[in-house]
């Protein structure tokens, strides 16, 4: 099981803050391809990748990080200053 956290517009699109999944997943971009194939709210939350970005186990990562033994994956739009 992992826990997924969804920020800002992500989590609008979604309709939820954070949920608990049960993953065939071995990398970040297939666990959001299984998030994709879910509902369209999710295809919606996740048609842009490149809008995004992804912390697996509260550390900035690459969506062809690896999952095994991850606990937590966040994901987010590119932050701003000002």
């Amino acid at each position: 099981m992992i826990d997924i956290l969804y920020f800002a517009w992500v989590r609008e699109r979604i309709g939820l803050p954070r949920e608990r999944v049960d993953t065939e997943a071995t990398t970040v971009a297939g666990l959001v391809d299984e998030l994709r194939a879910r509902e369209d709210r999710y295809a919606l939350a996740f048609a842009d990748i490149s809008a995004l970005r992804v912390a697996v186990d509260q550390e900035l990562a690459d969506f062809d990080a690896p999952l095994v033994g991850v606990r937590e994956v966040a994901f987010f739009p590119p932050m701003t200053g000002g």
